[in-house]
């Protein structure tokens, strides 16, 4: 027909209503319909049917049938009761799959069922389709409209609906109220077999009954006739040979003048090839076109039933994720075509060794997924593995040519790993690298407790680095005295986590987590700029403090470390840089004392001090004391803490005093903690000490309290006084 004379629905972009209440369902069916139509949304039955009553009404409709309140059943049935609203297609999208729900959805007036998940492409062929037929029931409406209308004006226009009635591709029929044929058309005799002859006085809904629907089915479809004086839906047919074909039929009443059925006019559209166009999507988006294997998609679902199968009772599975070793070799010396073909080959001769519950997918490339359910008796899993890897390895001929690949295979195995099936398949493609890393032509089982601690570090680090960006750390200060004059000389920094959830955190907590990450230089840099805000504040009261800083192995040897000091310190000018001291572990230096000699020269030309702190745990410390440029010494807390009673760490602090005095160093004791330990130590010539013996860490706020009130034990200054002396 002329452009012009196509009917409106053909000339504008169709309209679409989703009703649904629940938001995923919705966002999933707009984001795959929005573009192609125009998609309107209800979220209840209520709300639907006022947008099915508003002018323009949708095209078509994809309707939920389990809702609140009104269900998409009286949904369905307040839409085919309605007139002028009948003829619009409704597809139940549900995820009932019981017979009895889609006859009574279809006795309603229902076009089709879609069942949830839905499957994309599914979902759009299914709704191509019907808008298609639903366009050409319009056409076909208006065109028996137009030629009923005609028979009755005149003969010419009789005849010219005859015309029309003969040569329609779909297929017409009249019957009378006995459900009689009274006529047919050509098109009728061509897609049901049945010749004008053979229906003429038979009752048709008998003549090409399937079987499939029930006797209810034809019931509630005569009493929407009678109600309605229309009824459209998808009905399954029998031809004379025999064959089931499916049908989108529109059936019409027309009444005498006393308003009873007089006769019912039927139109259909033989739904064979759209039926097979739909099973042809299908394969296509759940297997692959190779090897006819399932595709990624497909053993999506597979492998989320096999893991409720699993669950029910109480079985094992494996997922194997396989890739072919030296596969991209076949692909370039012999071509793209052999390569296909040993893929073809592979894929038959690895599905063969699998068993009947199993599943092999092929899910790009050269990469394959095998799904292994059931209980591992005697090592079966293993068994199928070392089978599927000989497979792999065996040569193929392909063109007369022997061509010969291997696989790496990575294995986890559910529900030791209880992860999702992204997490299994991410899980087994780890394994295969590792396989493949080790040598190829092997398989890796996962390892789920490296992993888990994997993904702790991972999560602890987000956590750690987030708790920086929020300004979540807090330095303590523990003082550092002069234990003979009294004089209090500064703190020591010693970071703290103020956690939102679990409170105060000791760096022993967080700490290790990234000392050998990048997170730790960004951290040692907060505490040098923090420690040097703190002094700026102190200094601004009249409080001239020393604050030392522990400087871990990766910061400094940082290209960069220097430079970046030198910034922290311009911008707090009031602060004297010799107040500042850095704190090194004597074994920080061990890969390169060379560059850290450099450093730590580079930093002290700037006035910064250095320190050597957990002196003598190492096993280099003379030449540490000989190339490090540091001016003060700190003996380790373990040697102090029990030098009292241990004659071995007695020797250990003495010797160390005494490597100080030698090399003209300062030296300073850590875990200083009874009385005792400072009257012990000042006659060896150590005076300066911090411990818990003098003050815990404290807050900044509590620091100039603490200093204003502290004293030094007297028996500490009346043996310095009678050393003095003597």
């Amino acid at each position: 027909m002329p452009h012009s004379d196509l009917p409106p629905s053909v000339h504008r972009k169709h309209s679409v209503l989703v009703v649904d209440d629940a938001p995923e369902n919705i966002d999933q069916l707009c984001a795959l319909l929005e573009g192609r139509y125009h998609v309107k949304v209800a979220t209840n039955g209520e709300r639907a049917l006022q947008i099915v009553m508003a002018d323009p009404p949708p095209d078509l409709i994809l309707l939920d049938v389990v809702m609140p309140g009104m269900s998409g059943f009286d949904v369905c049935r307040s839409i085919k009761a309605h007139p002028q609203r009948s003829h619009i297609p409704i597809l139940f999208v549900t995820s009932l799959e019981q017979w009895d729900d889609e006859a009574f959805g279809l006795s309603l007036g229902a076009a089709d069922y879609i069942v949830k998940p839905f499957r994309p492409p599914i979902v759009l062929a299914r709704v191509q389709t019907h808008l298609a037929l639903f366009d050409q029931t319009q056409e076909l409406e208006r065109k028996v409209h137009e030629r009923t209308a005609a028979l009755r004006a005149n003969e010419e226009r009789l005849r010219l609906a005859a015309s029309v009635f003969t040569h329609a591709k779909e297929g017409i029929f009249i019957v009378d109220r006995d459900n009689r044929a009274v006529e047919v058309n050509e098109a009728f005799t061509r897609i049901t077999g049945y010749s004008r002859e053979d229906a003429l006085g038979q009752e048709l809904a008998r003549l090409v009954q399937s079987g499939r629907h029930n006797q209810e089915f034809y019931e509630r479809r005569r009493q929407l006739l009678r109600e309605n004086g229309s009824w459209t839906g998808e009905v399954w047919n029998r031809r004379k040979n025999g064959e089931i074909h499916p049908e989108l039929l529109t059936l019409s009443a027309l009444r005498d003048a006393d308003g009873s059925i007089q006769n019912i006019i039927g139109l259909f559209t033989d739904l064979t090839e759209a039926k097979a166009h739909e099973s042809q999507l299908e394969h296509i988006a759940h297997y692959d076109t190779l090897t006819g294997l399932p595709n990624r998609v497909l053993l999506g679902d597979r492998l989320q039933q096999a893991m409720g199968h699993c669950q029910r009772q109480g079985l094992g599975m494996a997922v194997v994720a396989l890739d072919l070793d030296g596969f991209k070799l076949v692909n370039d010396r012999h071509g793209h075509d052999a390569g296909d073909e040993l893929l073809m080959q592979l894929s038959q001769r690895m599905g063969a060794v699998l068993r009947s519950g199993d599943t092999l997918a092929r899910i790009g490339g050269d990469e394959f997924v095998a799904v292994l359910v059931g209980p591992d008796q005697s090592g079966e899993y293993e068994s199928l593995i070392a089978q599927l890897l000989q497979t792999a390895a065996g040569a193929v001929t392909v063109k007369g040519t022997a061509l010969q690949v291997s696989a790496s295979m990575g294995v986890t195995l559910y529900p030791q790993d209880s992860a999702d099936v992204d997490g299994l398949l991410r899980h087994a493609d780890q394994a295969m690298y590792l396989a493949k890393q080790a040598g190829k032509n092997r398989y890796h089982l996962f390892d789920i407790a490296q992993d888990a601690a994997v993904t702790t570090q991972r999560q602890s680090l987000e956590h750690i680095r987030q708790g920086l960006a929020a300004r979540e750390f807090v330095l303590y200060y523990q003082p550092k005295v002069n234990m003979t004059t009294g004089e209090v000389l500064g703190a020591e920094a010693l970071i703290r986590w103020q956690h939102p959830e679990r409170g105060l955190l000791p760096p022993g907590l967080f700490l290790p987590v990234i000392e050998d990450h990048p997170l730790s230089v960004d951290v040692g840099e907060w505490v040098i700029a923090t420690a040097l805000a703190q002094m700026a504040q102190w200094k601004a009261q009249g409080l001239d403090w020393g604050i030392s800083v522990n400087i871990g192995a990766r910061q400094l040897q940082q290209e960069n470390f220097a430079s970046r000091l030198a910034d922290l310190l311009a911008r707090y000018p009031s602060v004297d840089p010799a107040r500042l001291e850095l704190e090194i572990l004597e074994t920080s230096a061990l890969e390169d004392i060379t560059w850290v000699s450099q450093v730590m020269s580079t930093c002290q030309a700037l006035g910064v001090r250095f320190a050597l702190d957990d002196f003598g745990t190492g096993y280099s410390s003379l030449t540490y004391l000989k190339r490090l440029p540091a001016e003060l010494l700190k003996i380790d807390q373990s040697f102090v803490r029990d030098m009292l009673t241990d004659r071995d760490d007695l020797s250990i602090v003495q010797t160390v005093i005494g490597l100080a005095a030698a090399f003209h160093r300062k030296v300073i004791a850590e875990g200083v903690e009874t009385v005792a330990h400072g009257a012990a130590l000042i006659p060896m010539g150590c005076e300066l000490a911090q411990g818990y013996g003098i003050a815990r860490p404290m807050p900044a706020q509590d620091f100039p309290c603490w200093a204003a009130q502290w004293r030094p034990d007297p028996s500490w200054t009346d043996r310095a006084e009678r050393d003095i002396a003597t």
